[in-house]
């Protein structure tokens, strides 16, 4: 090193060789009492040794005004041929880790901007979107939804520091984009209004607004991805459309901890199942024609956007008290394929009394025309308020449809003979149509646009757009507005299995009793979950506390 050690430089304070006279560069200043030694090669070697440009121990105390006298600067030789190349080592990574503080500080900044404004932007009060068109049916709207729209997409580590779990981003990344998760003691829950085979729904309350809100519970098979990708699929078909008339979705509940989702939608008060099946309600021409154009609406801009629903029934066509009607539940949709590109499907699709025969012959090949089969029948229930084909089985269902709209032609058997069904599901005897003259007591023009509907060659079906000019929808009785719909107490397919449940238990009931010899007494009436009034009966020799009603096991499996 350039320092020279304590004993050469006391020798040269008595006398002896010193350092200064043998190095022409160094100097001894001396002046206001302040005595510096200043050694140039002891300078460069700290500056080596450290590798990057450090000053000496003995130049920092020279600058602070530390060294006045030789004992000073004894120490400061001393402190910097001992430790001044350490010392220059641990400001190097003092300085290192200093750099890699600020770039983390940087990333944690732009991470926690990016949630920030995203939840900014999620607070921002619900857009109200109105829309009215005319005279005949014409829909009038206020739509009050939540859509999240941050300034850049959340992806990745993003949407993990957003709040989405890891098992959900993985999964289903495209479906979540752009939003954030909402919290789940937001919502309160008050009741199950539905349940299906992969979900439950319930009525909820949104706390900080007191609006009523349906909450669907969707569970997963062990957080199988195939089984996520479904429900990612639901999602972003949902994100595609935007109409009056289809249900939207207002946001997710989830947890970077939670292994469980739910979707959060506007709570509606009905569907077309509990209403069609109550004793009470008897729906009007008018009424059925304005619930049928808001139907074909949703069912066009659907088709429109490339979507198909593929589980069009009573109970997935939901109305609000205002007469609204929303085409919902879009698990089992699917997007078309580009024009002109082959797609294979599934056939293992729509409920059993709704599939086209297309579909109950195995056919993976098929477009928007199953829907059309699905609005047809559900065109019937309104008209009839049953279920037009009730079929136990694939079987059984594929000859009620031939019975009632005669057996298919040899060209329509040469077109599907492929499909896996076609041999075992051909009837030995051809069937007549049989459909006017079940539905002799309808408009005629009702029954033209159902014989459409229903047709067993999917080409002859039509679109949801030529139904909407069909003579039907547009003549006298015209359709009613919907805001001059009746109100009804809360009617859902629950409330209608609830009470075909215990129609068939008191049935059963009476049956036992009189084969007994017992009369029943007529008691108080008592109001069930459904707000209907229902007969509480009493048995005589029997107490009031004894009387009977559905046990929860059977109310459940009800549901």
């Amino acid at each position: 090193m350039g320092c020279v050690n304590s004993k050469r430089v006391v020798s040269s304070a008595v006398g002896g060789e010193s350092p200064v006279l043998n190095n022409p560069s160094a100097s001894i200043n001396v002046g206001h009492d302040r005595l510096s030694y200043i050694d140039p090669s002891s300078r460069a070697s700290s500056r080596k040794n450290s590798g990057i440009l450090v000053p000496s121990i003995v130049e920092q105390k020279q600058r602070s005004g530390k060294i006045r006298s030789i004992g000073d600067l004894l120490e400061a030789k001393e402190e910097g041929e001992d430790g001044e190349t350490e010392k220059g080592k641990r400001v190097d990574r003092k300085k290192q880790l200093q750099k890699v503080g600020e770039i983390q500080a940087e990333i944690n900044y732009l991470i926690d901007t990016a949630v920030d404004n995203v939840e900014k932007k999620a607070k921002r009060k619900k857009l109200e979107r109105r829309s009215s068109i005319g005279e005949i049916g014409e829909i009038s709207v206020k739509r009050d939804v939540l859509q999240p729209q941050p300034s850049r997409r959340l992806v990745g580590a993003e949407q993990i520091a957003a709040g989405w779990p890891s098992w959900l981003s993985s999964a289903a990344g495209e479906a979540i984009n752009g939003w954030v998760p909402l919290q789940a003691d937001a919502f309160e829950k008050l009741e199950k209004i539905g349940q299906g085979t992969y979900s439950s729904v319930f009525k909820a309350r949104e706390v900080e607004t007191g609006r009523m809100v349906a909450l669907k519970k969707v569970r997963f098979d062990n957080y199988q991805p195939e089984s996520i990708r479904f429900m990612a699929r639901e999602i972003l078909i949902l994100r595609r459309l935007d109409h009056p008339n289809i249900i939207k979705l207002d946001g997710i509940i989830t947890s970077r901890l939670s292994s469980s989702i739910y979707l959060v939608f506007e709570y509606m008060e009905h569907d077309l199942a509990g209403l069609s099946s109550s004793p009470e309600i008897n729906l009007t021409e008018p009424q059925i024609k304005c619930y049928m154009k808001q139907l074909l609406r949703a069912v066009e801009h659907c088709h429109l956007r490339g979507v198909m629903h593929r589980d069009i029934k009573m109970s997935n066509i939901l109305v609000n008290n205002n007469g609204i009607l929303k085409l919902a539940d879009f698990g089992l949709a699917n997007v078309l394929a580009a024009s002109g590109g082959k797609q294979r499907l599934t056939s293992r699709v729509v409920t059993l009394w709704y599939r086209p025969p297309e579909l109950l012959l195995g056919s993976t090949s098929y477009n928007v025309s199953v829907d059309l089969w699905s609005v047809g029948c559900v065109f019937a229930e309104l008209l009839t308020s049953k279920p037009l084909l009730k079929g136990r089985t694939e079987v059984e269902q594929l000859h009620k449809i031939f019975k009632l709209c005669g057996s298919p032609p040899d060209e329509f058997w040469k077109q599907y003979h492929h499909l896996p069904n076609a041999t075992m599901f051909r009837p030995q005897h051809p069937y007549e149509s049989s459909l006017r003259e079940r539905c002799k007591d309808f408009p005629p023009a009702a029954v033209d646009l159902l014989e459409c509907f229903i047709s067993i060659d999917p080409e002859k079906r039509g679109s949801a757009s030529s139904a909407l000019m069909s003579r039907f929808i547009n003549s006298e009785p015209y359709a009613c507005d919907p805001s001059t719909l009746p109100k009804y107490p809360p009617n859902k397919e629950m409330d209608a299995k609830y009470r075909e449940d215990r129609r068939r238990i008191r049935t059963k009931e009476a049956k036992s009793n009189s084969s007994q010899g017992r009369q029943p007494q007529q008691v108080h009436p008592e109001r069930g979950s459904d707000g209907e009034q229902q007969p509480a009966i009493l048995y005589q020799g029997e107490c009031e506390s004894s009387t009977r009603r559905p046990t929860k096991r059977r109310r459940d499996r009800a549901t």
